[in-house]
């Protein structure tokens, strides 16, 4: 009776984690979805972000 008990306990515990794992999943995936829908509707106004033009030019160092 004892077992059965501490299995159910266990069983439940480890649903609610699960529950818990997959909502965060889904407010990354919701999170990120929102980040590309916002770039995607910059990119389109005419802003460019990355120019590829770099900010300073680099050397090696003189001996």
């Amino acid at each position: 009776m004892y077992q059965l008990e501490l299995h159910r306990l266990r069983t439940a515990e480890l649903r609610r984690e699960a529950e818990q794992e997959r909502l965060a999943r889904e407010a990354v995936r919701s999170r990120r979805t929102a980040r590309r829908e916002e770039a995607a509707r910059h990119s389109t106004s005419g802003a460019e972000t990355h120019t590829g033009v770099p900010g300073r030019h680099r050397h090696p160092r003189a001996a």
